[in-house]
């Protein structure tokens, strides 16, 4: 059930603690605003706990994190949303093939680049990224993923802004003034608020000239169009908001894609397109460590001396967004061997975003390797914040310098010294690390026979 916060109603006075639970910069002026913002709850737990008593095992609340930044973002929202998109846009996926799109845009005109540019805010802290989500309205705007091309101005200037290099001035007229959904659980990303179109303008957008050239050959095919993009430097959140709105293939399949959907199709078409390079090159000689931890997750990543094969295995600790109320970590993971995977991976797009940044380094180091991606997800990772974070914390442990060792038992060591849950855990989970620790090649048996 939805419920609207009124200060003078009935129904919302028993969601009215949201209010009282805001920090020193807010004020009771917010109850002015409280019409703009709705909740609605899966877990009673929330209600319960009123921000307060942590009892769902996390350092912070998260629901509470977003309720402030709403309220910072909330007297800036009229009807009229007048500001610089940082270029964004949004598909969405609910009743797809009919889904709404339309254009994201913050109600200030600055540096907004870094609003949705997800390459730039590893090390930010989760407040400033929740900020950049909450800050962004998005313009809801019906239409069938296969005929967007005749659906008119708005999906024109949609797709305009999709392509453009910079941020764009944007008028954004709504039906109504745009309102958020407080979901009190911690499967939903932050997102800002949003509305129906009534009518949007979009200055002049200085397109990317490299994905405008792939816009306008309509004889390329969609993958195609991927990895030249990105074998020219484009970057890979640019090529998925471009893709999102059918900028790419053959004239007759452009479609819309869901942004959800967009954002793993490219990370798994990139990933999959290094991997072939990759398996021409070497394999390194010794085994290797790279670390990040950001956002309270804590990122190992173990490459051995042999063929490709690639694992990700994710640890979410009690009070974490796919644990709330466990009493033990739980464990996900998949993997696949040198010829790569048919289905669709369990974990979902993580699995596919780690593997695009592995597959990066390798290429770029003209190796091959038995990469394994391990991953301890803590209580203050107080909420999901997008795949983003998976690829750009594996990018930055690929940045890093490698930890070198002669065994593989070293290796686990300075591993099991990294993270909380025992290796043994660790071990039986994984697939490929078994197979390194118990299964023989038939090399090793000819050298001892020799």
């Amino acid at each position: 059930m939805v419920q609207t916060l009124k200060g003078a109603s009935v129904a919302g006075r028993d969601n009215l603690w949201i209010l009282d639970m805001l920090d020193d910069t807010a004020s009771k002026t917010d109850f002015a605003y409280s019409d703009m913002l709705r909740t609605r709850s899966r877990n009673a737990l929330c209600v319960i706990c009123k921000g307060s008593r942590m009892l769902c095992g996390k350092a912070r609340c998260p629901v509470m994190v977003r309720v402030n930044q709403f309220f910072r973002t909330a007297p800036l929202l009229t009807e009229n949303v007048d500001g610089a998109s940082p270029p964004s846009v949004f598909v969405g996926r609910i009743g797809y093939p009919h889904v709404y799109a339309g254009p994201m845009v913050p109600p200030v005109h600055e540096d907004t680049s870094f609003y949705d540019l997800p390459e730039m805010w590893f090390g930010r802290p989760i407040d400033e990224i929740v900020g950049f989500r909450s800050m962004l309205v998005r313009g809801k705007y019906r239409v069938h993923v296969r005929q967007f091309m005749e659906a008119g101005k708005i999906m024109d200037m949609t797709r305009e802004l999709a392509l453009a290099e910079e941020p764009a001035d944007v008028e954004l007229g709504l039906t109504h003034r745009p309102r958020g959904v407080m979901v009190l659980d911690d499967e939903v990303q932050p997102f800002g608020p949003s509305a129906p179109i009534r009518d949007l303008r979009v200055g002049n957008a200085k397109w990317d000239h490299q994905v405008e050239k792939a816009y306008l050959d309509t004889d390329l095919k969609a993958a195609d169009a991927l990895r030249q993009l990105f074998d020219r430097g484009v970057l890979v959140t640019k090529i998925q908001k471009a893709f999102s709105v059918g900028s790419f293939g053959l004239k007759a399949n452009r479609r819309l894609v869901p942004t959800r959907w967009s954002i793993t199709a490219v990370d798994s078409t990139l990933s999959r397109d290094l991997m072939e390079k990759v398996k021409t090159f070497p394999e390194i000689n010794d085994y290797r460590i790279y670390e990040s931890t950001y956002l309270e997750n804590q990122f190992e990543v173990l490459m051995l001396p042999d063929s490709w094969s690639y694992e990700a295995i994710e640890a979410w600790y009690p009070g974490t967004v796919w644990n709330p109320s466990g009493r033990w970590a739980v464990m996900f993971g998949d993997w696949e061997g040198y010829d790569g995977r048919t289905t669709y991976a369990d974990i979902g797009g993580c699995y596919y975003a780690a593997r695009l940044a592995v597959c990066e380094l390798l290429t770029k180091e003209r190796r091959q390797a038995r990469v394994i991606v391990l991953r301890e997800a803590r209580p203050g990772y107080i909420m999901p914040v997008g795949v983003w974070q998976v690829r750009e914390n594996v990018r930055n442990a690929m940045r890093q310098t490698p930890l070198k060792y002669n065994t593989l038992e070293e290796a686990l060591k300075r591993i099991q010294s990294q993270f909380h849950i025992h290796l043994s855990q660790w071990t039986n989970k994984s697939h490929l690390i078994k197979n390194a620790l118990y299964q023989k090649k038939i090399t090793q048996y000819f050298s001892i026979r020799g």
